[in-house]
């Protein structure tokens, strides 16, 4: 009598390939973390750069660049150009209501929030905290704004008035 021959996976077979799968998800998931990560920290550099680009416009039209509030916001909206912009919201001044950015951006991340500090009517610096501990752009932005490499701060990227 012919044995009759059973078809399908053992146990053990099956186990392997779980575990192995298990492994590979792993190794994914903490690679997709670091890309998400890098992806906000690009996001938080360009929309520095459009702010400056916004500033910059702003300067042309008042000769100076925008106060800062003390608190990290830009004290260069409405109609004076002296009220405080709130990130989120849209950057005009004049009594034209001259448009300098539709919306003033925000961190990609909630917990988060962009810095304006403005230290004289020709400098000022925005500054974004990045995710990414092996950037290293962070420091470089630092010292072409002026800041010694020995005290500059890991992570925090600063663009400045040139």
């Amino acid at each position: 009598m012919w044995k009759q021959m059973k078809k399908g996976f053992t146990l053990i077979e099956l186990l392997v390939v779980i575990s192995i799968i298990g492994v590979l998800a792993g190794l994914l998931f903490t690679n997709f973390s670091g890309a998400r990560e890098r992806a906000r920290d690009i996001k938080r550099k360009s929309d520095l750069q459009q702010v400056k680009n916004a500033l910059r416009l702003y300067y042309n039209d008042y000769q100076q660049y925008p106060a800062d509030n003390g608190g990290g916001k830009i004290s260069g909206c409405g109609i004076d150009g002296t009220s405080v912009c709130e990130w989120g919201s849209p950057f005009t001044a004049g009594a034209g209501q001259t448009v300098y950015l539709n919306q003033l951006p925000t961190d990609p991340l909630s917990t988060q929030t962009y810095l304006y500090t403005k230290t004289n009517d020709e400098i000022f610096l925005l500054q974004a905290s990045l995710e990414n501990l092996s950037d290293d752009s962070a420091v470089k932005s630092q010292v072409k704004c002026g800041i010694p490499e020995v005290n500059a701060v890991l992570k925090v990227y600063i663009v400045c008035s040139e």
